[in-house]
């Protein structure tokens, strides 16, 4: 998707004197000081976080009748089920509590719903089925937190329940359970609101054990899994967790997630918070999507590395079958989006869509059409429907405006869910459009990029490395957007069978090999040769026993160099020229005389193809105001044509009498840029 607004801080990255004294490398430095670090003190407990971040699992509201529930059932043996949810979150929070009760002699009962055929959480079918299985106590992970109907059927069989969960409650009201055990539920003051469905399982363990060191060494990789995978802030205890999970996959990996990694091909290199969100939860998420979570279970679990090798690979064809999937439905849907009127929402329904991939399309759909998009698979004469939002529509409140259309609906302001009858398909897409119209979407999607790059130099090799110490990134710490403006796309060249792009940069004499991921040769916006804005994360790309920097390109832009440099001829008082990097060098001076040689004549749209190659339109504007205001040259512009040419019979003259020239330069250097 091509965003439609650049956030670019153009003044000079601000490098605490604090932070480089204490040894931080300056680029480091600098994100620091974003991230509102700028002492040595507080970058030493941000980037070396310890156990001392962790807080007492007794702190959560509930904890204490959850373990003492608990106990009561490790001591009398009792038949335990543990019903997980059918997502990254979910799976990994239902393998760390099963293992660990049944290393505790209980007999285990891992149950995940059918996304499909149950769909999310607790349902009276399910407790149902696990009360004739013989089950007395249900631990739910993930889920429960509105399970209100479902908790008193179990508590009328005769069996407890102990919900823990991190979802919003959804009003006052919680389950009548033995315990519940949410650090979003009401009075409860735990300091950490942002832990995932993986996290408060966690912390039941650590309550259990009395401690947390044990439990850390044996669950932190799928704590830190689903965590990432289910978009936790990645800061204080969140972050201290992740780091300690990515640790021992890195080090010591179970053979699942060894073998995962090898299967898909991300093996050899670091494991990092990125490798999680774009490599290991698509695959372990995509048994969920196709009701295959028991493949998913089992490969977290198994010690067995041939065991662990056949459920890889069973679960890379999932995720293979699933991007098929996705892509059958994009295509159509995508194709039938075209003929709609594309001022109103997207809503689209189909019979052959698989339910669990058609969120995944919608989500797709909203970002390439930029509008809110609800997808419906319907089976008989009943649907089930998938919604995103774009641009700050809030769905959950257009939903509960078109109500009388739905049968059911849930979810929150930027997803959500639905049930609808086919009957009434037209009436909900008239009135979603008409309550659209009234209530626009207002927001625009950014590239909010940390700093701006005037000086190459600082992405040097020992500069970026160092950014791998604000690693695990990801919600609440991003990784580094950065922003280089006024540079050179000097090639582009189709990797990847054409899916993705190869580019070179150049800017003031340094070169950057770069990959735009997702992007092909005709969607790019520019050509070789033309001056662009980059948006990039800069990273160390290892090839060969070669290292090198390489910037991964968010997006890339054409730069508005017509408007500049007509600001610039047309004498206007712009910041815009000495924010650019592209006050002129004196050599820059001498290219510009020797082209003007005979005089030139062009559009503003031609002028960068009239000069040097190395030589930015807008620098060379910069340098005929000075050489017009030095008498050495003279220009006209009309507003679409320039033309230039030198004086006749002038001689040398000392550049430092330019008044333009010399304002610039203090300018520059009061903003630390000389």
């Amino acid at each position: 998707m091509r965003v439609q607004d650049w956030k670019i801080p153009y003044t000079q990255p601000e490098i605490p004197e604090t932070l480089t004294a204490a040894g931080y490398a300056p680029l480091l430095a600098a994100m620091l000081h974003v991230r509102g670090i700028d002492t040595a003190e507080q970058a030493k407990a941000f980037l070396y976080g310890d156990a001392t971040q962790l807080h007492d699992p007794m702190q959560l509201r509930g904890m204490d009748r959850a373990v003492e529930r608990l106990r009561r059932a490790i001591e009398t043996g009792e038949e335990v089920a543990v019903f997980g949810d059918y997502d990254v979150d979910g799976i990994t929070s239902t393998c760390v509590l099963t293992d660990y009760l049944r290393s505790r002699g209980l007999q285990v009962r891992a149950y995940i719903p059918d996304r499909i055929s149950e769909g999310y959480g607790l349902n009276p079918d399910a407790v149902r089925h696990l009360h004739r299985l013989g089950v007395t106590l249900i631990v739910s992970v993930d889920c429960g937190i509105t399970a209100i109907e479902e908790t008193r059927l179990a508590n009328t069989l005769g069996m407890d329940v102990i919900i823990t969960d991190h979802h919003e409650c959804g009003g006052h009201l919680v389950p009548e359970a033995v315990a519940v055990v949410d650090p979003k539920q009401p009075e409860c003051t735990y300091p950490n609101p942002g832990l995932a469905g993986v996290g408060v399982a966690f912390k039941l363990l650590c309550a259990l054990e009395g401690g947390c060191a044990e439990m850390l060494r044996r669950y932190g990789d799928l704590v830190a899994i689903g965590t990432v995978a289910d978009v936790m802030p990645l800061a204080g205890e969140n972050r201290f967790l992740v780091s300690e999970g990515l640790r021992r996959i890195n080090t010591c990996p179970r053979p699942g997630i060894q073998a995962l990694l090898e299967e898909s091909g991300a093996s050899g290199r670091p494991v990092t918070a990125t490798t999680i969100g774009f490599t290991l939860a698509p695959r372990i998420n995509a048994a969920g999507r196709l009701g295959e979570t028991k493949i998913a279970a089992k490969l977290l679990l198994t010690e067995d590395t041939a065991e662990a090798a056949y459920y890889a690979r069973a679960l890379c064809d999932l995720n293979r079958r699933r991007q098929a999937l996705e892509q059958q439905i994009w295509d159509e849907a995508s194709e039938r989006a075209e003929v709609f009127d594309l001022t109103q929402p997207l809503v689209l329904e189909s019979d052959k869509w698989h339910q669990g991939v058609i969120g995944i399309a919608a989500s797709r759909l909203s970002e390439a059409f930029h509008l809110p998009t609800v997808m419906i698979r319907f089976d008989g004469d009943r649907g089930k429907g998938s919604c995103r939002s774009f641009g700050g529509f809030n769905l959950y409140q257009a939903l509960a405006a078109c109500s009388e259309f739905l049968e059911g609906f849930g979810g929150h302001a930027l997803a959500a869910g639905l049930t609808i009858r086919r009957e009434n398909i037209a009436a909900f897409r008239r009135a979603f459009a008409e309550y659209y119209r009234e209530n626009p979407a207002t927001e625009l999607p950014a590239l909010d990029c940390d700093l701006r790059i005037s000086d190459p130099s600082l992405l040097s090799m020992e500069n970026v490395a160092a950014l791998q110490l604000l690693e695990p990134c990801g919600t609440a710490n991003p990784r580094p957007l950065l922003a280089m403006t006024a540079a050179r796309l000097q090639s582009v060249t189709p990797i990847g069978g054409g899916k993705h792009l190869r580019l070179t940069l150049q800017k003031a004499g340094h070169m950057f090999d770069c990959v735009f991921f997702s992007c092909t040769l005709d969607a790019l916006p520019v050509r070789p040769g033309e001056w662009v804005d980059a948006a990039f994360c800069p990273q160390i790309n290892s090839f060969r026993g070669r290292s090198s920097v390489q910037l991964l390109i968010s997006d890339l832009r054409r730069s508005d160099t017509p408007r500049l440099c007509a600001a610039i001829l047309n004498r206007e008082t712009t910041a815009a020229w000495d924010t650019v990097d592209l006050c002129p060098a004196r050599q820059d001076f001498v290219k510009i005389y020797k082209s003007l040689r005979g005089g030139i004549s062009v559009t503003l749209s031609q002028l960068a193809r009239a000069l040097p190659p190395t030589l930015h339109p807008a620098t060379a504007c910069i340098c005929l105001r000075v050489l017009e205001e030095l008498q050495l040259v003279r220009y006209a512009f009309d507003g679409e044509t320039l033309t230039a040419s030198p004086v006749d019979g002038c001689a040398k003259t000392d550049l430092s009498k330019s008044v333009l020239l010399v304002r610039l330069h203090r300018e520059r250097r009061e903003r630390g840029m000389d």
